[in-house]
């Protein structure tokens, strides 16, 4: 577990790569703001996380599956993370901030580059 890296993930260069082919321009890893969001544009104030379907327990196959030893452990953990999850994005919601969460599942299809762009477009 400790070669799992936390930053500059490939689906997270990945996304950052998308971006900005599409002008939009930002900073990485906002320690000041809840969840540190994996990608941040302040003017706009938009936040994007960029989540391993695994670590924060998407509903699609990799975010289905569980290890089979120390069961109790990591389900415990992986509920945590989604609890976590939930009040940071409701958090910068609050604070006026709008947040897009990219599951690690979205990275290879074709409409990535369409939904943030709708994202990075959406008024206030």
């Amino acid at each position: 577990m400790r070669r799992v890296r936390g930053t500059n993930t490939s689906p997270e260069l990945i996304v950052r790569r998308v971006l900005y082919g599409l002008g939009f321009r930002y900073r990485l890893h906002a320690a000041d703001l809840p969840g540190k969001p994996d990608i941040v544009n302040r003017t706009k104030k938009k936040a994007i996380f960029v989540h391993g379907c695994f670590w924060h327990g998407h509903c699609c196959k990799r975010g289905n599956r569980r290890p089979k030893t120390n069961t109790e452990y990591w389900r415990k953990k992986i509920d945590r993370n989604m609890e976590r999850d939930l009040l940071n994005i409701m958090e910068l919601r609050r604070c006026g901030w709008d947040v897009l969460v990219i599951w690690e599942c979205e990275i290879n299809h074709h409409d990535l580059s369409e939904k943030l762009s709708k994202f990075i477009s959406a008024g206030r």
